[in-house]
């Protein structure tokens, strides 16, 4: 399993479990961005339970140590329906909870067929 690079040289995080452990423990926080942008999704609104569907599939291809105030992450995953989502994910390790930054259905006018890599 990949390991991502966590704001201290010294210290690696394990994103995918990280975020798995803190969606099943209710440790989640959605920023007011993020619920604006599930209810308003011009495909469709995201649910809460779509999120957690993603996250649990998902796969990590983006990794942001850089950002402030915590590291994040750009996480592909699909629901049960197959709907991709892609969602950014902070981890606020004081509080050992992820912050969902934001959640949006990628465009595919955007986005790569797979949905991992923009398109030129």
């Amino acid at each position: 399993m990949k390991l991502y690079f966590a704001d201290d040289p010294e210290e690696w995080l394990d994103w995918p479990v990280i975020l798995r452990r803190c969606f099943d423990e209710d440790r989640v926080f959605y920023s007011r961005h993020a619920r604006n942008e599930m209810r308003n999704e011009e495909l469709g609104p995201i649910s809460d339970g779509e999120v957690y569907e993603a996250i649990v599939s998902g796969d990590v291809i983006e990794s942001y140590p850089e950002d402030q105030p915590y590291p994040s992450v750009l996480v592909l995953g699909q629901t049960k329906r197959s709907r991709p989502l892609h969602i950014v994910c902070a981890y606020a390790r004081p509080d050992d909870r992820v912050i969902v930054v934001t959640v949006y259905q990628p465009d595919p006018e955007r986005w790569a067929a797979d949905f991992r890599r923009r398109k030129s």
